[in-house]
């Protein structure tokens, strides 16, 4: 398991608590592991629930149609860096 950063533990955090994940600790999720499928098993209502949470706490927009979603959505490291490089000041 992959060390996580400050930041990638409160993404952690909001990811559990807004999907509800229950057996699942913010401190236990790989930071490089895929959050969907073969990883966390999350779908696309979890991304929606996800992106609406980021938007509300970081003030990042994810766009459901972007191109981009299958990278940013690729791990929680992934999110992260794309969370951090775009969140409002």
């Amino acid at each position: 398991m992959s060390n996580q950063t400050a930041d990638e533990l409160e993404l952690a955090k909001l990811l559990v608590e807004s999907l509800n994940l229950e057996g699942v600790t913010p401190e236990e999720i790989d930071a490089e592991a895929p959050l969907f499928n073969a990883g966390l098993g999350l779908d696309s209502i979890d991304a929606l629930e996800l992106s609406l949470a980021i938007s509300k706490k970081y003030g990042v927009q994810l766009k459901s149609d972007s191109e981009d979603n299958r990278r940013v959505f690729a791990s929680l490291r992934s999110l992260n860096d794309y969370v951090q490089a775009n969140k409002a000041a």
